[in-house]
């Protein structure tokens, strides 16, 4: 790089971090500077970000404020954590995940991480080696390709069906892998697509990642958000099949995303993580990254085991009451189609039919200028459906 006298930098900015085209927050950023740039007076309204905090109706639980704020006020939290986190976090958040599998969970199974996003960020780097590829999820959640872009692990995508509920295709993920193959996402319940997979379709995908020998990373950072049919199930179920990676969060069903506590849980009875060296490798890569914070991993026990089942209820009632709402006005207007009934997650996809709508290009221009003209932010699909000729757009 040339300086203004002739001279010559040695260093410049790594072009592989330039991943704000995939990003959602920088998605986000660019509409809400188009909205900043406009003299439009209108209310803001985010249907983009995920954020439950937005809607004054969800609000956490006090037994989540108790905990917090008894841990910060007892001077007993003020230090560094232990690299994986506190024991009875640990301990707590095993249980917690127990209760829904066949068999039970040891703390040495849970790692303590600063959200879901930053399980993503180590779990990636843990399994990247020279070569390999991981088979993400299209439509699919866009910190993966992110991450991935950032410790060189090739990205390949398999579909996933709209009009089956946006189930695995099976057979578009089995021609993606090859013997370099380390992994597949599942994100269940779905950000973006709002499905929740069912137990049978969920086996399935656990039968076809054994037989390919990868093993499945489950995104279950909206475990329990399910207010349709198919209730959750979580991945680990099938671990006795094929080992899995769960990523979990408090910030979606505790709504707390701005908490930032989350965790990766190795389900793998069979314990093949210890034997290849994953579970070395997470802790690895726990030494030399943050932690959460130690005074809401000494609240993540009180918070796990007596929250009531009546505030979970209570917004998943909610939670179904607006996909109604939405579902029906969907069908009113003629340019959308939303392929499935949002289920679960706090998301959904909705097609646009561009030749019923004038003056609109693409689903970046349509959210463009809905942004400046209405104030009101959605995200792009095709951010979330991403594939290497849309990164030269």
């Amino acid at each position: 790089m040339e300086k203004e006298n002739g001279e010559k930098w040695k260093f410049q900015g790594n072009k592989g971090l330039n991943t704000t085209s995939v990003s959602v927050r920088g998605v986000y950023n660019m509409l809400m500077d188009s909205i900043n740039n406009n003299d439009n007076n209108k209310t803001l309204i985010r249907l983009c970000r995920v954020d439950p905090t937005d809607n004054p109706l969800f609000r956490t639980t006090p037994v989540a404020h108790e905990a917090v704020a008894a841990a910060a006020q007892s001077f007993n939290f003020n230090c560094y954590p232990p690299t994986v986190g506190l024991p009875d976090a640990k301990r707590a958040i095993a249980n917690y995940l127990s209760s829904d599998l066949p068999y039970q969970l040891s703390p040495e199974d849970v790692f303590l991480t600063v959200g879901g996003t930053q399980a993503i960020d180590i779990i990636l780097p843990v399994l990247a080696r020279p070569g390999a590829n991981i088979l993400l999820p299209r439509p699919g959640y866009p910190q993966y390709d992110s991450r991935a872009a950032c410790c060189q692990l090739e990205v390949r995508y398999f579909d996933l069906l709209p009009q089956k509920g946006w189930e695995v295709d099976l057979d578009s993920l089995e021609a993606m892998t090859d013997d370099n193959t380390v992994a597949m996402v599942l994100i269940n319940p779905s950000n973006p697509c709002g499905n929740v997979f069912t137990y049978q379709h969920l086996e399935k995908v656990a039968e076809t990642a054994k037989k390919l020998g990868i093993c499945v990373i489950s995104d279950e950072v909206y475990a329990h958000v399910a207010f349709g049919n198919n209730p959750f199930v979580p991945m680990g179920v099938f671990s006795s099949i094929v080992p899995v990676i769960t990523i979990g969060s408090l910030s979606k069903r505790w709504l707390v995303p701005g908490w930032r506590t989350g965790w990766i849980a190795t389900c793998d009875p069979n314990k093949i993580f210890q034997k290849t060296g994953i579970v070395r490798n997470i802790i690895s890569y726990l030494e030399i990254t943050s932690d959460p914070l130690t005074f809401m991993q000494a609240a993540v026990p009180q918070i796990l085991e007596k929250t009531k089942a009546e505030f979970h209820l209570k917004n998943l009632n909610m939670m179904r009451e607006a996909a109604d709402i939405f579902d029906d006005v969907c069908k009113e207007i003629p340019c959308l189609t939303c392929p499935h009934k949002p289920e679960g997650a706090m998301a959904a996809m909705v097609e646009i039919n561009f030749s019923q709508v004038k003056g609109i290009i693409d689903d970046v221009d349509f959210c463009v200028k809905l942004a400046k003209e209405e104030s009101v932010i959605l995200l792009p699909g095709m951010r979330y459906c991403w594939t290497k000729e849309l990164a030269s757009d």
